[in-house]
């Protein structure tokens, strides 16, 4: 029998902890912090990296500038 004596892992809690970071209340306004893709329109946000903003559904990227010393 396949399966005996095996312990089945429990599938963990899928949270959205990090999504309100994204979000600023002002009044009774809710306004997003991170920019929206150019390409795919109102409703799709850019990923921001370190050194990139990354769109994750038409993979449109846009580089930020950094101080060369």
């Amino acid at each position: 029998m396949a399966g005996k004596g095996k312990k089945q892992k429990k599938a963990k809690p899928k949270g959205y902890k990090g999504i309100w970071k994204t979000y600023e209340v002002k009044g009774d306004k809710l306004e997003r912090k991170n920019k929206t893709c150019p390409k795919c329109g109102e409703g799709y946000k850019m990923a921001e990296h370190k050194d990139r903003l990354y769109c994750g559904k038409c993979g449109y990227t846009e580089f930020k500038k950094t101080k060369k010393e």
